[in-house]
């Protein structure tokens, strides 16, 4: 939708902004689209969801590598050792005697893991050697070739569950970095529509200050023919000063309204700018039918929903696992030998075998076992009831926003009418005042009743523009061209 604005506004910086270089009071104009557009390009804001969403792309890199074969060598190379040591004799007496040895080890394994089971397997080959540096003699042993695995038995499988929840994890936060520009857009949209109300304001002090100083001058004349009281000029004097305290306070209120915008959006402090009001509408109907699927499809509530029953289901499988039988079954198969020199570890090795269970059985805990069990069923329970809950509250919240949406768009038609009606009653009411038809206290009314029509239709453009960028967020999805929103984070490109 703002990809046109954004261009746009970049052709202009770099092509006409060059030749304002010595003018510093040059002032652009911008509208909502290229504001936001800022924003989402620019700001301080988006640098933090984009690195935001760079830490989990690499979380999620790193889940997928966890169960993929690992290749990894490891060793000492060397390994010198000068000491005294204690050396068993044949006769079985121990002496101390000076050790000087210089040894080397590398071990290339190959793992992997069965997160279905919970296995672990490995296949590996290995090789020692010392060197005996007092009388010079050299010794080798290593296994050629080795296989092994390891089974849990009865116990909680961790990797089974990680591969259930990493990917969600890194689903949701798919859809929050969409969803978090979309915030970045109904902020933006919240500082435009500060900014263009207090400017409203500061346009409605000035031509009220004007037309109270010209008003003032033609009382001047009338009171010098005697065609006003002292009274009524007093009056005229005093709206002039109150027209001007108006402004000063408008001015003020500018300022800040300027700085908070330009903080947000990543637009430099000195430069001048205007806001328009955006006034292309498009006053369309929305389903809510609609609503409520593309929020449930894009939105990253509806995986959280999920994972977090996933999440009550894996601590009560961890509870019931660790409070019963736990077995783990080890086993490994390979070949060894021994030598004198390097290559004679490959000549007929001998087979090496192992076969292990390991158990472990609660015999007496006083009732853990089954408390642990109970409390996280328990807690179970309550996160169902809990995710019910709030997917009624995250359904009723996307309706609520489409008929409020809808109710808009009759407010604003009401609100741009009765503007135009001020409006224009001002207008008549100032000229009935100069020409005399009129006292200052029905011109001060028409001037208020002008003043709040204004308000009120800014104020229903920004309703409905806030609502309009709120259902945006609510549902990832732009009902305006009929699709998903998406967006591209170049910090991965």
């Amino acid at each position: 939708m703002y990809k046109i604005f954004t261009i746009i506004y970049l052709i202009f910086f770099i092509f006409v902004s060059p030749l304002f270089a010595q003018n510093d009071t040059i002032k652009y104009v911008l509208n909502l689209g290229e504001v936001i557009d800022m924003a989402i390009s620019q700001s301080s804001a988006i640098k933090y969801v984009q690195n935001q969403n760079v830490n989990y792309y690499w979380r999620f890199r790193n889940f997928k590598t966890r169960f993929r074969p690992q290749l990894v060598l490891s060793g000492d190379i060397p390994n010198y050792s000068h000491t005294t040591s204690p050396i068993t004799q044949p006769d079985g007496s121990i002496e101390f005697k000076q050790v000087s040895n210089l040894a080397a080890s590398t071990n290339l394994s190959l793992n992997q893991s069965i997160p279905q089971t919970g296995t672990s397997v490995w296949a590996s080959t290995s090789a020692y050697g010392i060197r005996n540096l007092k009388i010079n003699e050299n010794s080798f042993s290593g296994s050629p070739f080795a296989l092994g695995f390891t089974q849990p038995l009865f116990a909680y499988n961790w990797m089974k569950w990680y591969r259930k929840t990493e990917p969600m994890i890194y689903d949701e936060a798919q859809k929050r970095f969409i969803e978090q520009i979309e915030e970045i857009a109904l902020t933006s949209t919240y500082h435009y529509f500060n900014y263009l109300s207090v400017q409203t304001n500061f346009n409605l002090a000035e031509s009220s200050l004007k037309n109270s100083q010209d008003n003032l001058r033609i009382s001047q004349t009338k009171k010098e023919l005697g065609q006003i009281s002292d009274n009524d000029h007093s009056r005229i004097e005093l709206s002039v000063l109150n027209a001007q305290k108006a402004l000063n306070q408008a001015n003020m209120d500018l300022k800040n309204a300027d700085f908070e915008l330009k903080k947000y959006i990543g637009l430099d402090r000195n430069q001048d700018i205007e806001l328009v009001i955006p006034l292309n509408i498009s006053l369309f109907e929305i389903d809510p039918e609609l609503a409520l699927i593309k929020a449930k499809e894009n939105r990253k509530e509806t995986t959280y929903f999920q994972r977090r029953l996933i999440n009550a289901d894996r601590e009560l499988a961890q509870a019931k696992s660790s409070t019963g039988l736990n077995a783990t079954l080890r086993g490994s198969f390979g070949l060894s030998n021994s030598a004198e020199y390097f290559a004679g570890i490959y000549d007929q090795p001998e087979k090496d075998r192992m076969l292990r269970v390991s158990v472990s059985v609660p015999i007496l805990d006083w009732g853990r076992s089954a408390s642990t069990v109970k409390l996280a069923e328990s807690e179970r329970e309550i996160t169902i009831y809990d995710v019910n809950k709030d997917i009624e509250d995250f359904e009723r919240g996307v309706i609520v926003q489409v008929e409020q949406f809808s109710l808009l768009k009759d407010q604003l038609k009401t609100a741009n009418e009765a503007d135009k009606v001020a409006g224009n009653g001002y207008l008549i009411a100032l000229r009935k005042f100069q020409n005399g038809e009129l006292s200052i206290t029905d011109l001060n009314i028409a001037l208020q009743e002008r003043e709040k029509a204004k308000r009120d239709y800014i104020s229903s453009i920004r309703n409905y523009w806030v609502a309009f960028f709120r259902l945006r967020e609510l549902t990832l999805y732009d009902f305006e061209f009929g699709h998903n929103i998406n967006y591209d984070n170049p910090m991965l490109n």
